[in-house]
C-alpha cells in the first residue's frame, strides 16, 4: 500500500520542547515559558511570511530561512517574557536547538520501516543546515533515504507546494505515501495535499474541528509500524 514513509521533524522526530532543560539553567523557573512561547512564535513567523505572498515566482518575497525565523522567534521570546538576552545566551540555546532530543523510539522505528523494504525521507520547514546538525546528532543518517526541505521554494507548510517537493524528489504516487507528523495543522495540510496521514498525538489533544480527520492517529512513532503492518 505504501512505498515511502514521509516524516515531519520538529515535533516528531525531534523534541522541541527538550530546549526546556537549557532554558531553565539559564533562566530558573522560566524554561516551560520559553520553549512553549518560542515554539508558537516560530510557527506564526512562518504562516505570517507564506500568507502574506505565496504566489511569486520564487516563493515569498518576504521569506526568511526557518534557522533565521528560530533566532527571531526566541529573541521576540525573552523580550516578550522581560529576560536577559545576551548574545551568549541566545547562542546557547541556538546552539541546543541545531541538536534537539530525539524522542526515545525513533531509531528503532526507522529501522524497522527501513526492514520492511520501504523508502524514508523527512519533509520539514527546517533549513538544510539545521536538519542535517539535527539528523547526524540523532543518529539517523543512513536510516533517511531523504532529507527535503522547503528552503528552496521558499514557502513553509502547510502550503500546497511544499508537500509536493516529496513527489519531485521522489517518484511516488500521493496514495503511495505515508506522511507522519505530530503537529496536527500539518497533518492536516497534508491530508488535504491528498497524503495518507498518521498523526503523531503526543499530547493527548483533541481532533481539530477542522477536518477532515488523519487517516491514523497514535501516541507515539511506534503507531507508523502498526499502520505498516496492515499492510
Amino acid at each position: 500500500m505504501y512505498k515511502l514513509v514521509a516524516f515531519d521533524a520538529y515535533g516528531t522526530l525531534f523534541d522541541v520542547y527538550s530546549i526546556q532543560a537549557l532554558a531553565n539553567e539559564i533562566y530558573p523557573s522560566q524554561g516551560a515559558a520559553v520553549a512553549i512561547m518560542w515554539r508558537d512564535k516560530q510557527i506564526e513567523y512562518t504562516r505570517l511570511i507564506t500568507q502574506s505572498d505565496p504566489h511569486g515566482p520564487t516563493g515569498s518575497k518576504y521569506y526568511l530561512s526557518f534557522w533565521e525565523l528560530t533566532r527571531l522567534s526566541l529573541e521576540y521570546t525573552l523580550d516578550r517574557l522581560k529576560l536577559n538576552r545576551s548574545e551568549s545566551q541566545v547562542e546557547k540555546l541556538m546552539h541546543q536547538y541545531a541538536h534537539l532530543t530525539p524522542f526515545p523510539e525513533n531509531l528503532a522505528v526507522l529501522q524497522k520501516v527501513k526492514a520492511m523494504g520501504l523508502t524514508t525521507c523527512i519533509l520539514s520547514n527546517g533549513s538544510p543546515d539545521m536538519l542535517s546538525s539535527a539528523v547526524k546528532s540523532a543518529g539517523m543518517g543512513d536510516l533517511l533515504d531523504h532529507v527535503i526541505s522547503v528552503d528552496p521554494i521558499r514557502l513553509f507548510k502547510t502550503s500546497p507546494e511544499s508537500y509536493g517537493l516529496v513527489q519531485q524528489t521522489i517518484a511516488v504516487n500521493k496514495d503511495e505515501v505515508l506522511f507522519v507528523s505530530s503537529n496536527a495543522w500539518d497533518a492536516l495540510g497534508a491530508t488535504w495535499f491528498g497524503f495518507k496521514t498518521l498523526w503523531v498525538n503526543r499530547q493527548n489533544l483533541p481532533y481539530e474541528a477542522l477536518g477532515p480527520r488523519p487517516d491514523y492517529s497514535g501516541p507515539d512513532l511506534n503507531t507508523v509500524i502498526s499502520v505498516l503492518d496492515r499492510r
